[in-house]
């Protein structure tokens, strides 16, 4: 799914998440991860927030120059701020391996599974429901000869 340039132009609707083959199909595990894409890209679209706790600049005159910054506690501290993902992993590599080496759709399947076994929507309130019969009466109203 690409999703940067159409929210870099400010698009209110990102067309195509969860479909496959062109929207020939479609698939909730694919929703999901395009989810994860569609907010990443949007918290990208905010910018970068700079401030002396995100540059890090203690950090990196401690550690200096070309060495290894992924072990700081900072930066791990910090690695999720461009974004945070519920399908893509980002932790080291044996860690992952760990946890059971799954990749972004056997998470998204996790999230899809948990989601249609646990999801309760709230309803929707009086007022709503009000509105929307108005609307269907309007409607039936303007049907009838």
């Amino acid at each position: 799914m690409t999703t940067m340039l159409p929210n870099l132009v400010g698009a209110s609707n990102i067309y195509g998440a969860g479909m496959l083959e062109l929207g020939m199909s479609f698939s909730m595990e694919q929703l999901v991860i395009d989810n994860d894409i569609i907010g990443m890209s949007r918290y990208a679209k905010r910018g970068i927030d700079v401030r002396k706790s995100t540059l890090a600049y203690d950090v990196i005159r401690e550690v200096g120059i070309g060495n290894d910054f992924l072990g700081n506690a900072d930066t791990m501290r910090n690695i999720d701020l461009p974004s945070r993902p519920r399908t893509f992993d980002r932790n080291m590599y044996e860690t992952w391996v760990k946890a059971g080496s799954m990749d972004p759709v056997d998470i998204a399947h996790e999230i899809v599974t948990d989601i249609l076994a646990n999801h309760r929507p709230e309803p929707i309130s009086n007022y709503a429901r009000k509105e929307i019969d108005k609307i269907i009466a309007e409607a039936d109203r303007r049907k009838k000869p």
